[in-house]
């Protein structure tokens, strides 16, 4: 509700302004002549040609028409863009939206869309219209203003709603026993210390959680976020970070310089480490098995000890690293490089990169995007981790968004225990 009443009065706010910009200079709408956009004739006649020499000028002639043809088209589909123009950018929700409305276009006569685009340059250049637009603004501003106490309290309304969901939190407030309340920034601080203290195209592996805010904060690249809409590279992440360390390495040299994890307990990467393996297994069925759908294996013992798996995994080891006697990360291939005051993040960085890894995916030959200049980029792995790769199985969610792909251990066993959940209703 708060949103759609948000982007209902920004609409009247726009709808506001827009004669007063344009009474102020700005450029109306300009309504293009039917034939606008043809290449205009030279004005010179040519003689008809006769022989070979004309069927060979005609071949050519043929082909760069189509060239022509094409090429206009790409132009109309994927125009030149200014910066802020986001809404004109290939891939996305964007493009779908203008795909529908160019069929609810197509469908409405042109002389009633050439009507509309004669009444719309009309509205903005005709100075009578302009006028009563600006006395209809002025109807508008008058009636926000009468409703000002409401408008602040929309307006209040909506900032606390925003900061209810704006968690997680980077920076909170803790209660200690000797100074009291303090801030307990060190979700912020881990992130500034990356931004500090690493090279500018350093890149980070952590869980998709905490991508944004390796993206935004410290300001490197991540390997995964909110936005990873790819289950398969979500798992391949899950299954080397539940990993043994050693196994985990051998992965993560070919993709990142360094590793991150939250620890300190209260949510931290321990109390989400069941999911990343359950996660992997679902792609990965070698990692827990598929006698193992759930990846019990990969828990905690009811006495708060981790389970064989879990012991041996780089998760754990990076979360408890010198904090449980006998837990450690091997040097030679996880360095210790900052924990931060609270002990809530551990830092550690990569040893023996992969350079020739890291070359390959900053190539941009080796980037592959559904859209030239697209946001959504599926994205290719280093040949290195071919081996790895070939073990993956294409997943289907029980929502089956990914069409056609092998259904998991762990998807099976939902549907039956939804199954009978229906018969026993």
């Amino acid at each position: 509700c708060s949103i759609g009443c948000a982007i209902w009065f920004g609409f009247l706010v726009d709808f506001a302004l827009q004669p007063v910009l344009l009474l102020l200079g700005k450029k109306g709408y300009k309504c293009k002549p039917s034939g606008e956009g043809q290449a205009p004739s030279s004005g010179k006649k040519e003689g008809p040609a006769s022989g070979k020499g004309a069927k060979a000028k005609e071949r050519p002639a043929e082909k760069s028409k189509d060239k022509g043809k094409k090429a206009a088209k790409q132009a109309e589909a994927l125009p030149e863009l200014q910066e802020f123009e986001e809404e004109h950018r290939p891939g996305g929700m964007m493009m779908i939206i203008r795909m529908i409305r160019s069929q609810i276009v197509a469908m409405i006569p042109e002389s009633a869309r050439r009507t509309f685009r004669e009444q719309r340059a009309f509205a903005d250049r005709n100075i009578v219209a302009l006028a009563t637009r600006l006395v209809l603004s002025a109807c508008i501003v008058f009636t926000i203003l009468s409703l000002k106490p409401k408008v602040f309290t929309f307006a209040n309304h909506c900032h606390n709603t925003a900061r209810s969901l704006s968690n997680p939190k980077v920076v909170t407030k803790i209660h200690d026993r000797v100074k009291g309340t303090v801030l307990m920034d060190d979700y912020l601080k881990g992130y500034q210390w990356i931004d500090q203290n690493t090279p500018k195209d350093a890149r980070v592996i952590a869980w998709w959680d905490y991508g944004y805010q390796i993206t935004g904060i410290a300001k490197r690249t991540s390997l995964a976020d909110g936005n990873t809409w790819n289950h398969e590279h979500i798992a391949t992440i899950g299954r080397i970070l539940s990993s043994p360390e050693k196994r985990a390495h051998n992965s993560i040299r070919h993709l990142a310089d360094y590793v991150l994890v939250w620890a300190g307990g209260g949510g931290d990467d321990l109390a989400k480490s069941p999911h990343l393996a359950r996660i992997g297994n679902s792609v990965f069925p070698d990692h827990c098995g598929d006698d193992d759908p759930k990846c019990m294996k990969f828990s905690f013992n009811a006495d708060g000890s981790p389970t064989p798996m879990m012991a041996k995994s780089l998760l754990y080891k990076a979360v408890k690293h010198n904090l449980v006697q006998g837990v450690h990360l091997d040097p030679r291939l996880f360095k210790e490089v900052h924990t931060t005051k609270y002990g809530k993040m551990r830092i550690y960085q990569v040893m023996n990169v992969s350079q020739e890894s890291k070359e390959w995916v900053a190539d941009p030959k080796n980037r592959v995007c559904d859209a030239p200049g697209s946001w959504y980029c599926v994205g290719q792995y280093p040949p290195a981790l071919d081996k790895l790769l070939a073990k993956r199985r294409n997943f289907a969610q029980v929502e089956d968004f990914n069409r056609g792909g092998e259904k998991s251990a762990y998807t099976r066993m939902i549907e039956q225990e939804r199954s009978r959940a229906r018969t026993d209703l």
